[in-house]
């Protein structure tokens, strides 16, 4: 017999879904369960290698280590890495498919269910539960049709379904209640219950917040989770560097320059860790004031991202600079004095 599911989906992107996912497969493995998690299709260029050298994003890998267990591309069957101008590699089952264009992709997107069946089903054979993750909003009403990670997974699997939201964001109640009204009957019957997550201060504040939840929803509030400080986890995408930048303090600055299509830059978390250290993301030459070292990071664009910095005047502030550069990966390449790609690997290629 298959193993359940469990399906976590959120109100919006970066509602706390795959910090829930860790929490919860690390409780089922610790009451002897073999747990695995599972997300259909991830876009991010923070990723991580698996045993058989396939890509995973990092945030499913994250997920897999809560579980006790080693990262698979079963986990994660399909990434979608951007590249910026409306394109993305597509990565399947570990390996790159094709780089598209959005409207490309849509209309690809039907051959990749398969591919997602395949390998939730091989995971339901292997392990006692699976903790299944969407993306985003499951409601997003144009783009439903064409949905690979939400309630179609849902309701292939009959998962025992969370809804999520953020309560920290504000609007609570329209973000819990609105989903729920978006959603077909047979969706929405899936739906287990309510999570607060991220609530600051006194829970006892939002008793009567449960109780209008429950009464309008029609399911149970299982759980307001309260914000925590500094879980020290990576970073799903980007979206985490349109947070306010940390103001300088006395010690050690490095700034990270934030190029286009930015990749893995949670490799930098241990240096925002370590005491006396501020790591800055910046994308302004005027911004490396101050600071005793500047980090060119991946990027999954490298022609475009020599071109950015050439274009707001970073080649001539990086000259002038008295401290320490560093480049990693494509950062690296950008150190160099060309950057040739006569076949066209990155975009449309091109020579800088």
């Amino acid at each position: 017999m298959p193993a359940p599911v469990v399906m976590v989906i959120g109100t919006a992107s970066s509602v706390g879904k795959s910090t829930l996912v860790a929490a919860l497969c690390r409780l089922a493995a610790r009451r002897g369960l073999r747990v695995a998690p599972f997300k259909a299709q991830n876009m991010s260029n923070n990723a991580a290698v698996t045993a058989d050298g396939g890509e995973i994003a990092r945030s499913t890998a994250v997920q897999a280590a809560a579980a006790g267990i080693a990262p698979t591309v079963a986990m994660n069957p399909i990434l979608i890495k951007p590249e910026g101008q409306r394109r993305s590699q597509i990565v399947v089952e570990g390996k790159p498919w094709q780089t598209l264009a959005a409207a490309d992709f849509w209309q690809r997107k039907a051959l990749l269910w398969p591919v997602i069946t395949r390998n939730l089903d091989a995971l339901r054979a292997e392990y006692d539960l699976v903790i299944a993750e969407g993306a985003g909003s499951p409601v997003e009403l144009n783009l439903k049709a064409g949905d690979l990670v939400n309630m179609r997974v849902a309701v292939y699997a009959q998962a025992r379904t969370l809804l999520v939201g953020d309560i920290d964001r504000g609007g609570i109640f329209a973000q819990l209640l609105g989903t729920l009204m978006l959603l077909e009957p047979a969706e929405r019957r899936l739906i287990e219950g309510l999570i607060v997550n991220r609530f600051r201060g006194d829970p006892a504040l939002f008793v009567d917040g449960v109780r209008i939840l429950e009464e309008r929803g029609g399911v149970p509030v299982l759980g307001v989770v309260p914000w925590i400080e500094d879980l020290d986890l990576p970073a799903e995408d980007a979206v985490a560097l349109e947070q306010a930048q940390p103001t300088p303090a006395q010690g050690l600055t490095i700034t990270v320059i934030r190029l286009p299509a930015i990749a893995n830059f949670d490799d930098f978390d241990p240096l925002a860790r370590e005491p006396g250290v501020t790591v800055r993301y910046i994308d302004h030459p005027a911004q490396l004031a101050g600071a005793a070292a500047v980090i060119l990071p991946g990027t999954k664009h490298t022609l475009a991202a020599r071109r950015w910095l050439r274009e707001r005047g970073f080649d001539e502030a990086l000259r002038r600079f008295p401290g320490v550069i560093v480049g990693i990966c494509g950062g690296y390449q950008l150190l160099g004095e060309r950057i040739s790609d006569p076949l066209a690997v990155e975009g449309n290629g091109g020579d800088e």
